[in-house]
């Protein structure tokens, strides 16, 4: 009986530690972010820190960065962490082809944010020089009345 039930704690708690960690996205970056010879330049081309002036408390806020490929191998995002839980974010599935553009999306969540709000994404890919990019922008929540 008591093998039966540590049996069942060990499959619950297993469910719940894989249920906890699915983030609807990659947890770990592909191998091709590590791999220099597969490494390629990219360009932003919005800017990198985006002000979004001001919205109502709940109002929920869409981002976007777009950026390109100028390199002569495939761009390789292999992970958007946003720095907070009341930001998601969506990265590109597949890899992003020499010359071809793609963007990073974000949705933010002002409910409970009252005031000045600075969010960060940090974006992994394959690229030379540096492997991690930092996406920032801001907004002035309007407190509920």
């Amino acid at each position: 009986m008591r093998t039966f039930l540590s049996g069942c704690l060990f499959s619950a708690l297993l469910a719940f530690s894989l249920a906890a960690c699915h983030t609807g996205g990659r947890s770990d970056p592909p191998a091709a972010v590590n791999d220099s010879t597969r490494f390629t330049t990219i360009e932003w081309l919005d800017s990198s820190y985006r002000n979004f002036g001001t919205i109502n408390e709940g109002q929920k806020l869409d981002v976007s960065f777009r950026f390109r490929n100028t390199g002569t191998t495939p761009l390789v995002i292999g992970r958007v962490q946003p720095s907070c839980g009341c930001t998601v974010a969506e990265q590109p599935k597949e890899p992003i082809a020499p010359g071809a553009e793609g963007q990073i999306r974000a949705t933010f969540n002002s409910e409970g944010r009252p005031g000045v709000n600075h969010k960060t994404l940090f974006v992994t890919s394959n690229t030379k020089g540096k492997q991690t990019w930092s996406l920032m922008f801001s907004v002035v929540v309007d407190k509920k009345s």
